[in-house]
């Protein structure tokens, strides 16, 4: 998942190198030592790893850009990429987060590359509120 502008940007790059990588494979022949079954699961690997690489810059671009609002909340463990997507489509930088929370910029950084392991209860339910969010009806929760 794109957490910031500067993933976003380092994730295009990288899809650029693999699609002119791809481009470079396709024009080659395949070499006497590899299989042709080893070839295509290599090409297959990289048009692979391309794609989830698009996928991810067009989540970003489409939270960012505003047109993914629906941010659903399945499960109790979704709730950090939920409050890192509910941040991005708000158009709300890490910056402008720590900013209304009163903390340093890195800090923020640090609660969403461990998906707010280190954030206490109380700083969750804060970022929560800082981002507008909330529950529209009340949960039931059952045991499984």
């Amino acid at each position: 998942m794109i957490k910031n502008e500067k993933q976003y940007r380092i994730t295009r790059a990288q899809v650029r190198r693999f699609e002119d990588a791809l481009t470079e494979l396709a024009k080659e022949s395949r070499p006497a030592n590899i299989t042709p079954r080893l070839w295509q699961a290599q090409h297959d690997g990289a048009a692979s790893q391309l794609q989830d690489l698009r996928d991810q810059v067009n989540a970003y671009e489409q939270l960012h850009l505003g047109r993914d609002k629906g941010l659903v909340l399945e499960a109790v463990e979704d709730l950090p990429k939920t409050l890192i997507r509910a941040r991005i489509a708000s158009g709300m930088t890490q910056e402008g987060l720590a900013s209304r929370l009163g903390v340093k910029t890195q800090q923020v950084q640090r609660y969403e590359a461990t998906d707010y392991q280190s954030a206490s209860f109380a700083r969750i339910c804060r970022v929560v509120r800082t981002l507008g969010l909330r529950i529209p009806k009340p949960v039931r929760l059952v045991r499984q």
